[in-house]
């Protein structure tokens, strides 16, 4: 990944779109909802305290993260779209 993110900024590829319902009917893609969770790519080296020390980022690169519906500003990049986000826009880690 050729990008990376400035401060306590996050980069997360979000995850795919369900194609069908839970009874197995097909969606249109108009249908489809975005999901709030999402795969963390790449991740900035941390939040500028006052005092000028930085907080180191409390997620890391392929952290499975939970997000907000409609935070981060979508981008796209090599064909592949990604949201950049603020660590504090992060609301979990998913544990597996």
């Amino acid at each position: 990944m050729s990008i990376r993110p400035l401060y306590d900024n996050v980069l997360v590829k979000r995850a795919d779109a369900e194609e069908r319902t839970s009874g197995g009917l097909f969606l249109p893609s108009s249908a489809q909802e975005k999901q709030v969770y999402g795969m963390v790519k790449a991740v900035g080296k941390g939040k500028s305290m006052k005092d000028g020390s930085i907080r180191p980022p409390q997620v890391k690169v392929g952290d499975k993260v939970l997000l907000a519906k409609w935070g981060g500003n979508e981008i796209k990049y090599e064909g592949e779209e990604y949201l950049i986000l603020k660590e504090s826009e992060l609301l979990a880690v998913i544990a597996d």
